[in-house]
């Protein structure tokens, strides 16, 4: 086929002003579970600490490992903890979690990519599951699991995954693996400077590995899997690579977190990030009421801070009202029936909201009013009081998940795909720009691209953005090879709103020509029986099995 042109955006001069929101798996290239080559790590400000290469993979490639000393113990109230009063009665529910990945491969999306296998933690909680995170087992092929001291690995079964939370559900049915093991135990949110231990299985060695740190900062956190803001925990431990899914205990033995990021900067160390065990509950929660996974529903709207008292006074607040200003409302959410542009949003479920946007959390906290509407669950209600034309008024909402017209995940699903005349045809979704350019694709990607992805909203709940993924060559497309990601507007005059009616339309189509209307007013002329024909050889030739994925043909 050849080297595929693809266009690209500039590229800030200082591009580490804020740490990249991109996570970077150290993996391992393997059929089984014995490493054959490594794939190479991109460095990251902000990394989720995804599954570790085996050390015996890395002195294979070359690569010495850099063995740092644990860290010590802590003082809490004068008080040393170490380990053995910590987190020992509960270290054998930490389990080493191995999996076989194949990813989806968006550049030739009839076809996944090679497989490379990872390791990362787990642990055992109540009901005969397991917890660990999403990313560890992300477009997992196997799933095996080896109990601490053991040498016998067993296989997984995936009940849920959580990509907004990045909490992954496992199982194993071999009641081998469940004798002599007793369950995890959860605790409260921790207070600031209290003592927290990670346990797990990083990098640097096959046994396990405890880190002692404190809880230094408790706010609302980008994750970086799931591409949500969601409450985290910042705490001075190491989590490395390998470390995810592991367990963080407080000072009696509970678990209050699990490990998943941590930040990588020159000027910052040892600062890890641990889901807390409010957001582990609401995932469990979800699932037993549910019987899967159903995500964190959102309030639908973008607002603005009314800390400038002329604007306040300019939308007829009092003196003694706060709150925020409503921008934009998303077209899919339940609440643009009755919410409005310019009204204020008063209160949440009988809490204020303050003019920065902020609700009160702990004794002399506060934190983004997000929190509030991440503690309900998809279905929920929740009052919301808004002041309108100087008036105030009250709606009993219904709380749904976010529809974005580039979605955050694909949810394990191939990748969509429809080929005519040699234009491959595909949806766009935050993976596909990852996968077309880079970790640091919010840079990187086409400008106009990169704007849907921030502020386009989805106009109905099957919209999608449809691009011309690329060209595969032959006479029939002479002149538009180099036509790359670039959106589809309309087809012979009918506005296209997602792959399958484009699909549908074309593959219906009894007029002499195909006209694709495209961006930046670009056109695309075939002749429908010679584009038609074409497509059966161009399929043959690059050994593609279908002209569309099996989601369209339905």
């Amino acid at each position: 086929m050849g080297d595929l042109k693809r266009k690209r955006g500039r590229k800030p001069k200082n591009a580490l002003a804020e740490a990249n929101l991109a996570a970077s798996a150290s993996t391992s290239t393997a059929v089984d579970d014995g490493a054959v080559a490594i794939k190479p790590t991109e460095a990251t400000n902000l990394d989720s600490q995804s599954p570790s290469p085996r050390p015996a993979a890395l002195r294979k490639a070359g690569i010495t490992p850099k063995i740092t000393e644990m860290t010590s113990p802590r003082r809490r109230r004068g008080v040393l903890l170490g380990f053995e009063s910590v987190a020992a009665s509960s270290m054998d529910a930490v389990v080493k979690v191995f999996c076989v990945h194949t990813e989806p491969n968006f550049s030739l999306p009839w076809q996944r990519k090679r497989q490379y296998s990872s390791s990362s933690s787990g642990f055992i909680i109540g009901g005969r599951r397991i917890l660990t995170n999403a990313h560890s087992v992300e477009h997992h092929t196997q799933v095996k699991l080896k109990k601490r001291g053991s040498d016998t690995k067993y296989l997984a079964t995936v009940l849920a995954i959580g990509t907004e939370c990045d909490i992954a559900m496992l199982t194993v049915r071999d009641d081998e693996f469940w004798e002599e093991v007793s369950p995890v135990e959860f605790g409260d949110l921790p207070a600031l400077q209290d003592a927290v231990t990670v346990v797990g299985y990083p990098i640097g060695g096959d046994t396990i590995s405890v880190t002692s740190g404190v809880v230094s900062r408790m706010e609302i956190l980008s994750y970086v899997h799931g591409s949500t803001e969601l409450l985290g925990l910042q705490i001075d431990a190491a989590i490395n690579s390998g470390n995810s899914g592991g367990p963080a205990f407080n000072d009696k033995g509970k678990c209050v977190g699990i490990a998943f990021q941590s930040l990588k900067h020159e000027d910052v160390e040892n600062i890890g990030y641990v889901i807390p065990s409010t957001v582990i509950m609401h995932f469990i929660q979800d699932y037993e009421k549910n019987g899967a996974y159903t995500g964190f529903p959102i309030l639908g709207i973008e607002w603005q801070k009314m800390e400038n008292p002329d604007l306040r006074k300019s939308t007829g607040m009092s003196p003694d009202q706060k709150g925020v200003r409503i921008r934009r409302i998303e077209p899919t959410a339940p609440e643009s029936h009755v919410l409005k542009p310019s009204d204020v949003l008063l209160s949440f479920d009988g809490v204020d909201i303050a003019n920065d946007g902020t609700v009160p959390f702990r004794h002399g906290e506060r934190i983004g009013f997000s929190y509030l509407i991440s503690q309900k669950y998809t279905g929920d209600y929740a009052l919301v009081r808004v002041l309108r034309n100087s008036n105030i008024l009250e709606f009993n909402i219904k709380l749904a998940t976010h529809k974005r017209l580039i979605p955050a995940h694909i949810n394990g699903r191939p990748p969509p795909y429809y080929i005519i005349g040699g234009f491959v045809f595909s949806a766009v979704s935050v993976p596909y720009l990852r996968s077309e350019y880079g970790k640091d694709y919010e840079f990187d990607a086409p400008v106009k691209l990169l704007d849907k992805l921030l502020h386009a909203m989805a106009q109905s709940v099957d919209e999608q953005l449809v691009v011309v993924s690329q060209v595969l060559v032959a006479d029939i497309n002479i002149g538009y090879e180099d036509i790359v990601n670039t959106q589809v507007h309309a087809f012979n005059g009918k506005p296209v709103k997602n792959l399958k009616s484009l699909a549908s339309m074309v593959e219906s189509c009894e007029e002499e020509y195909l006209k694709f209307d495209l961006e930046y007013e670009q056109i695309v002329v075939l002749q429908t029986r010679k584009a038609k024909a074409a497509t059966k050889d161009i399929l043959a030739m690059h050994c593609i099995p279908s002209a569309m994925s099996d989601d369209l043909k339905t």
